[in-house]
């Protein structure tokens, strides 16, 4: 899984795994921090929580195009400082009031520029350390393996923020709304490490930065070859589909911190017992994933003291499960961000299997292009809510719930939906992230991984619908409304399929 990879490819990968840890504590608790600080609606909760979103998917156009002047690695660092001075003042509890909001919405406005600034261009990089022949045939792997990185960090993130905010209640004697600046705070140390993982390694990936200073110093830099106008034109268009599918789907998939996160606080039940109870700490799921590495690490080493050791870590995840298991007694509290570490559990656990799938597909020639598992992405979130719709029967409508507390739900709902929209994530993200890499013309790498984010942001934008949904109406009309769009972007894809395949 990780033979024959750049040695740059760990570096960026873990420079952002240390920025997404900290984005994802704040993200976890941001929604409830709107209400619960300032007494927002759901529905304009949703839209500042949707329009942060789209502005940090949105940025990272202009971030492209200033790098494709100025160099990535420049807007990088550039970005990094930026995000930090967005969360510390985020991190300042300036009450409920104007004053506070206005800090607020100005932190969000430096956060979403700097990672506008770092994210794309950090990707971009990425992309061109697979630009020399010997690891072009590992850019797909690659990118999964990077996209793995990033939800090691968005894995902790939840626990973290929880952990730090009952711990300044407890021994700072906080208000709830104070605590959660703590959780912001946790983002700001988060950078420094990014910071500081990036410069430590920089060696191995500075040819990739594209800047004029590096070229000066013999350094190889990755060349901008020119396509003929039509190929060129070709793939653009190509691109802009492939964009205008991926906005329902963050549309749907980003509603585990809106929609999803409201379902968790309003209708799922509020402790767990038993095996279910092991699922809502952290370590447990970090030990199965040390159980699926070290599997695949015996089957694939190639050594026996390879083997042995792989074997060894298998053995000890499995006791400390073991050991964990006969320390459940009673019940757990079961808190709405929690649900929110699945997601990245379930990437981080089953990127190997995918990939090796995806690997034996190839092997027999019938691995599906890009475009064809974006497609098959787009079925996959369907059917995670229809799984919604299904929980969702004979519930009340969330404004009846909060007038008079009905029925709740088993947690497995919402844990077996984050399971099956990682299967559609998988299909969809880094495949899309490594189709835009290999197909975006050479001269607007930069502008064209930009726009893949523009079409994250406006799917962000409409993350906020069901924010406005989220009140008189039946929950199983919630759900069938990403149904319906998910079921209605991968029959697009099918349509377009040919047109796609031709540049992929």
């Amino acid at each position: 899984m990780f033979e024959g990879q750049p040695k740059g490819l760990f570096a960026l990968a873990l420079a952002n795994t240390g920025e997404r840890f900290g984005y994802y504590t704040m993200i976890a608790v941001f929604a409830l921090f709107l209400r619960a600080n300032f007494g927002l609606d759901a529905g304009w909760a949703g839209e500042i929580y949707s329009d942060f979103l789209m502005l940090v998917y949105f940025l990272p156009i202009v971030g492209g195009w200033m790098a494709d002047k100025f160099g990535f690695g420049r807007m990088v660092t550039i970005g990094i400082l930026i995000m930090f001075f967005g969360y510390l003042l985020l991190s300042v509890p300036l009450g409920g009031d104007t004053v506070g909001l206005v800090a607020m919405l100005a932190a969000l406005i430096l956060i979403a520029l700097g990672t506008g600034l770092f994210k794309g261009n950090l990707q971009v990089m990425v992309g061109n350390l697979y630009e020399d022949a010997q690891y072009a045939a590992k850019r797909d792997s690659g990118f999964s393996i990077f996209y793995m990185a990033i939800n090691i960090g968005a894995l902790f993130a939840p626990t973290a923020a929880i952990e730090i905010m009952e711990w300044a209640q407890k021994n700072l004697n906080v208000s709830v709304n104070d605590s959660y600046h703590f959780a912001f705070a946790v983002a700001c140390a988060s950078l420094i490490l990014s910071i500081a993982i990036y410069y430590a390694f920089r060696k191995t990936f500075r040819h990739t930065e594209g800047n004029k200073k590096a070229a000066a110093k013999g350094e190889t830099a990755v060349a901008a070859e020119e396509l003929p106008k039509e190929e060129t034109k070709q793939r653009i268009v190509a691109l802009c589909l492939v964009y205008a599918v991926v906005i329902f789907f963050w549309m749907a998939f980003h509603q585990n911190g809106l929609s999803l996160t409201y379902f968790a606080d309003e209708f799922t039940a509020k402790s767990s017992e038993g095996v279910e109870s092991m699922a809502f700490d952290v370590w447990n799921l970090v030990a199965i994933i040390f159980i699926v590495y070290g599997l695949f690490s015996a089957f694939q080493s190639k050594t026996t003291k390879g083997k042995g050791i792989a074997w060894a870590v298998v053995a000890l995840a499995v006791l400390f499960l073991g050991w964990k298991y006969t320390q459940v007694s009673g019940s757990v509290e079961v808190s709405a961000p929690i649900f929110q570490q699945f997601n990245p559990f379930y990437v981080v656990a089953l990127t190997p299997v995918s990939m090796a799938i995806f690997a034996s597909l190839a092997a027999k020639g019938k691995e599906p292009s890009a475009p064809r598992k974006i497609a098959y992405g787009m079925l996959v979130a369907a059917v995670a809510f229809l799984l919604m719709l299904f929980a969702s029967q004979g519930l009340k409508t969330p404004n009846e719930q909060a007038a008079s507390a009905g029925a709740l739900v088993s947690p497995q709902w919402l844990i077996y939906t984050y399971l099956i929209l990682t299967f559609g994530e998988l299909l969809l993200s880094p495949m899309g992230i490594s189709f835009v890499s290999k197909v975006a013309p050479p001269k607007y790498k930069g502008l064209m991984m930009g726009g893949w984010f523009v079409a994250t942001a406006i799917g962000n934008k409409l993350v906020a619908v069901s924010g406005y949904l989220w009140g008189d109406l039946p929950l199983w009309v919630v759900w069938t409304v990403f149904i319906v769009l998910c079921l209605l972007s991968a029959a697009f894809m099918f349509i377009m399929m040919k047109r796609l395949e031709k540049v992929a």
